[in-house]
């Protein structure tokens, strides 16, 4: 063995530890969120389908928060643009009085 083929090796090695690792990762968070879903069934506090519709609520409310700074963004620009039209008037109408 030569030690360009160890090198390969060893990388190939630790390429596939990531992968197991991130794996096991999803593995253990896909199961915290079954055992998570089976204690809210089984303590009688809620079920799945609540916590489903409660996403769902906080993902439309967001979307209306983006959807209303947005229009407040527009809102104060149209503001500021009237106000800087307001001071060119009254700039105009003192500087022909």
């Amino acid at each position: 063995m030569s030690l360009a083929s160890l090198q390969a090796d060893l990388a190939n090695a630790q390429a596939r530890d990531t992968r197991l690792v991130t794996r096991v990762q999803q593995m253990e968070k896909r199961l915290s969120e079954l055992m998570g879903e089976q204690a809210w069934r089984e303590s009688g506090l809620g079920t799945p389908a609540d916590v489903e519709e409660l996403r769902c609520t906080i993902t439309r409310l967001e979307q209306r928060n983006v959807e209303l700074a947005s229009n407040l963004e527009e809102r104060e620009a149209e503001l500021e643009a009237a106000r800087a039209a307001n001071r060119e008037l009254t700039r105009a109408l003192n500087q022909r009085g």
